[in-house]
């Protein structure tokens, strides 16, 4: 994850560029001029749609990111460039096309409920020559993109000549094309790295019922041999992606809770596309995209995620390294804020953490029962000599972190350089504080800063100064 964070990669969207606006309201009568209901309009809200929640989820992984399509000379044409200028997006390539209208889907929606969806858009193919314009444009810029995404919405502007156009130009500067495709002839994406149909798109597509892992592998690889892909793959909701290079794997989900599927496909292309475009595998691109997903279906609406966001929801899940649970000060703030943000209690604990003993397991997993989120701040080497003498601390604070990041019970580990935790408490304001029994009628450092102060007794002749002891055979085992 670390390596993905310090890459910029330069992705291009070309597809179906829409508005989603929404009209929010109440409903308390029925019209008297026709039987329906009387919204009160109380707010309007305006999002990128079609294509743009790609941008949007390719944004939030931290891409640099070109939009290509076709919109109309209108109203909406200006508001949705607006919408990209405002996160960032170069519209560069973006084609205005006399006579055409900007797709903008609007819906009334009352009491949470979605009563009406009035639609005002163009679904003929584009003209030849906007073909042509995005074609010429393409030829000079291809070389300075790292992945490129057709995000086909059925609208008319990804023509067959315009994707064939398209793959060829990428294929010949070994540019990776992948495509989120639409309707059931894949034919005009031939030639792409590979598509992210889901399971029902692919049987319409594959005239194939996918109900078991032999029908699976079936269509899978009749979509690799008729679409010409380099990868074949279905995206298989709750069991996760399944993809065919020389052999089918399926990935399994890693989602804990689902509250929304919405946009979930889009987060899926665009997250493949950022990890391909820092050089990982097909497999671990699959394994990163099941990641975020895992993330977006745990929110509501159409929702995007970051790679800090992946990250500790990977820690969550245990299923990373001890390294991605040490954090800097300015990391473990922002995760903090990330957590509150969603209703989290957030419990803080710290020590030297010498020699791991099993007094200290169970002390950290007591702790970690106080909430929902579990940080530990770890005293420097310099500040385990000064606390414990010049003969400790036994192991560096390097080990030290890595085991205990490497606990169920322990979320995030903090290492930091003076003799009490005081400032790393002020910055984190725990909802928690937890100290050992010993602390009984004591002062306990930051507490001003905490929301209440839980004292934990050790267990019974477990400590690192015993243990060191019986070590050097000073007491008996």
């Amino acid at each position: 994850m670390k390596n993905l964070k310090d890459l910029t990669p330069n992705i291009l969207v070309i597809g179906d560029l829409m508005i989603d606006h929404y009209l929010w309201g109440s409903c308390e009568r029925i019209s008297p001029e026709a039987p329906v209901q009387v919204v009160d309009i109380a707010k309007e809200t305006t999002v990128l749609g079609g294509g743009g929640n790609v941008i949007n989820n390719l944004k939030a992984l931290g891409a640099n990111v070109s939009v290509s399509g076709v919109i109309g000379s209108d109203e909406n044409g200006v508001e949705l460039i607006a919408l990209l200028k405002n996160i960032d997006v170069d519209v560069s390539g973006i084609i205005i096309q006399d006579g055409r209208k900007t797709s903008k889907k609007s819906r009334v929606i009352a009491a949470s409920q979605q009563i009406l969806r009035y639609d005002k858009e163009s679904k003929e193919e584009i003209e030849k020559s906007s073909v042509e314009k995005i074609l010429n444009s393409l030829t000079n810029s291809v070389s300075g993109y790292d992945a490129l995404i057709l995000s086909d919405y059925g609208k008319g502007v990804l023509t067959n000549e315009l994707c064939q156009g398209v793959i060829k130009l990428c294929n010949k500067a070994g540019v990776k094309v992948l495509v989120d495709p639409k309707g059931s002839d894949y034919s005009k994406y031939s030639g792409a790295y590979l598509l992210t149909p889901n399971k029902k798109e692919a049987m319409l597509a594959t005239k194939i019922e996918i109900k078991d892992k032999i029908s699976l592998k079936e269509a899978l690889l009749k979509m690799k041999k008729e679409a010409d892909l380099t990868i074949s793959l279905i995206t298989l909701s709750e069991d996760g992606i399944a993809v065919f290079d020389d052999e089918m794997k399926i990935f399994p989900t890693v989602a804990k809770e689902v509250f929304d599927v919405t946009g979930a496909g889009d987060t899926v292309i665009a997250s493949i596309a950022f990890a391909l475009s820092a050089k990982k595998s097909i497999e671990d691109s699959a394994k990163f995209a099941n990641l975020a997903a895992g993330v977006v279906v745990g929110k509501i609406g159409s929702a995007t995620v970051t790679l800090d966001e992946i990250e500790e929801y990977e820690a969550s899940l245990h299923k990373s390294t001890s390294e991605a649970h040490i954090k800097s000060f300015d990391e473990i703030k922002a995760v903090v804020e990330r957590y509150r943000a969603n209703g989290k209690k957030v419990v803080f604990t710290n020590g030297c953490f010498d020699i791991l003993h099993v007094g200290h397991v169970k002390y950290l997993q007591i702790a970690k029962s106080f909430g929902d989120l579990l940080i530990v701040g770890l005293n420097s080497d310099a500040s385990v000599s000064r606390l414990k003498g010049p003969s400790r601390p036994v192991n560096i604070a390097e080990d030290r972190a890595y085991l205990l990041a490497a606990l169920e019970a322990v979320d995030f580990v903090v290492p930091f350089e003076e003799d009490t935790p005081y400032e790393l408490i002020k910055m984190i304001k725990p909802d928690t504080l937890v100290k050992g029994g010993d602390y009984e009628g004591k002062s306990v450092v930051g507490t001003e800063f905490a929301g209440e102060l839980k004292l934990v007794d050790f267990v019974d002749g477990k400590s690192t100064t015993k243990t060191i002891q019986k070590i050097k055979g000073d007491i008996d085992v």
